[in-house]
């Protein structure tokens, strides 16, 4: 991630050209999708298999980020020129011209469909169709909704939320209890963690003319107080596995403390809206996240 007033390169040669690729791929995101994808097929493995391998798993989490990475693709063709716009993406390779479109738009169809026609072989269509859905949903509705509305950061939430559900349903063949849960948690989760994004890139975000939140004229006070909301619907939200009995106390404890936490850190931001805060928002909920995950990949491994 680049923040505005940092000096960027130009890329030459090999390492240059897979830094771009890995920059249109989005790759940090693309990995986090590889594991909450891999962590709703295990789960799915052992809702069958209490006691089975987690192994197979990886081959339709792959499959799902070789969509993920078509989506980012297709996302970047799409705002290639507001990306000139703003600082922190103006040296993407898109609006730098380091990657022509063309080329672009060849690489996210073949990964993007690369990955849907694998589902489709290996896990049938209902998993297909719905990591197509996830495709189409990210980089052709809620991308250009960002230029309209608000509610883009609503929209985009539903296929930020996907790759655990389409693990389960690869696995499973359709979508489980773990797998409408961790949609759900992840679902909620992205809303203080946007809003601590768009109030640091607030500037950036006005100048491309982007429908964000914290970027809109009177707006002060807004994101803080969006995050807030959000964090604490979240605690029923993570908890409810254990509520219903799919869940025993070890992951109760562990998903109660983090909601606690992302709370507190979630507050202090409503409270006053800075960078030094903002950022610490941010932090927990890159930490937040890939706890609740492991939790609940450990819960299907206890003997109760």
């Amino acid at each position: 991630m680049k923040f505005p007033g940092q000096i960027t390169h130009a890329r030459t040669g090999l390492s240059g050209v897979l830094f771009d690729w890995i920059d249109l791929t989005k790759a940090r995101i693309g990995l986090f999708i590889l594991f909450s994808a891999w962590v709703g097929a295990a789960l799915a493995i052992s809702a069958g298999d209490p006691g089975g391998s987690w192994l197979p798993a990886v081959e339709p989490a792959f499959y799902i980020f070789l969509v993920g990475a078509g989506s980012s693709i297709f996302n970047q063709v799409y705002e290639r020129e507001s990306d000139k716009l703003m600082e922190r993406t103006a040296d993407r390779p898109l609006p730098t011209g380091r990657v022509r479109t063309a080329t672009a738009i060849a690489a996210g169809t073949l990964l993007g469909g690369a990955g849907t026609i694998a589902l489709a072989v290996t896990s049938g269509s209902l998993a297909a169709l719905l990591a197509l859905g996830t495709l189409v949903g990210y980089a052709l509705v809620y991308t250009p909704l960002k230029r309209v509305t608000t509610h883009n950061t609503l929209v985009g939430a539903i296929p930020g939320a996907m790759p655990p559900l389409l693990g389960f349903v690869a696995v499973a063949g359709e979508a489980g209890h773990w797998g409408w849960y961790l949609f759900l948690v992840l679902f909620v989760w992205q809303f203080p963690h946007f809003m601590a994004i768009a109030w640091i890139f607030r500037d950036d975000y006005r100048a491309a003319g982007l429908k964000m939140l914290p970027s809109l004229p009177g707006a002060e006070g807004l994101a803080g107080r969006n995050a807030l909301m959000y964090s604490l619907v979240l605690i029923p939200v993570s908890l409810y596995p254990g509520v219903v009995g799919q869940a025993g106390t070890f992951y109760l404890t562990v998903v109660g403390i983090l909601g606690l936490v992302y709370a507190a850190y979630s507050l202090a931001f409503c409270l006053r809206e800075d960078r030094i805060r903002a950022r610490r928002l941010l932090l927990v909920s890159l930490v937040y996240l890939p706890l609740l995950l492991i939790a609940a990949l450990v819960e299907a491994r206890l003997p109760y």
